[in-house]
């Protein structure tokens, strides 16, 4: 079973009317951005969504879409009502001129750190490599090495360390919906 997609101003309509907006991005993610009337439960965690009596419809989003519509038969599977997902996630919804919450304070995404920190080490390996000594070319070996290991493994160890970083501890608070 597929979930249907719906348009920001549709969504925004039914939440008006009854229906419950779900966030399933991560703590990080959503503590940096949210829809004020969205309800948290990240993806990784979701199982069965107990949604308050006299909902009408389950409504999922994410930033872009592209996580909802790939779980999306899990996500259906989660709620006994109608269910939909918002078509483009938060970014659409910030783009038709609802209301998104921003909390510039909290740091971006543990999954965008990992991004710029490997891109950087692997920058950083092969300049190092080509003016300073060929041995730091084993640096940007290192860092590929250890992405390839993450995809198979569903574990990012470069994830686990960013999240030690003092600009990260005090991250991932949920903020109140």
């Amino acid at each position: 079973m597929s979930l249907p997609h719906i348009a920001p101003e549709k969504a925004k309509e039914l939440i008006d009317a009854g229906a419950v907006l779900v966030d399933i991005r991560e703590a990080d993610e959503h503590a940096r951005s949210r829809i004020p009337a969205a309800r948290h439960a990240p993806l990784s965690r979701l199982d069965t969504l107990q949604i308050e009596p006299g909902a009408n419809a389950v409504i999922f989003h994410c930033r872009s879409g592209n996580r909802t519509a790939s779980h999306a038969d899990r996500l259906a599977r989660c709620t006994d009502c109608e269910a939909y997902m918002l078509d483009g996630g938060i970014d659409a919804w910030r783009s038709a001129g609802l209301t998104v919450i921003d909390n510039k304070a909290q740091p971006i995404e543990i999954m965008r750190q990992v991004q710029i920190t490997a891109g950087s080490l692997v920058f950083a390996g092969i300049a190092l490599g080509l003016f300073v000594q060929p041995a730091f070319y084993a640096l940007s070996a290192f860092v590929g090495a250890g992405l390839v290991f993450s995809g198979i493994s569903g574990s990012c160890m470069m994830a686990r360390l960013l999240t030690l970083a003092p600009w990260n501890r005090r991250a991932a608070q949920p903020a109140a919906a």
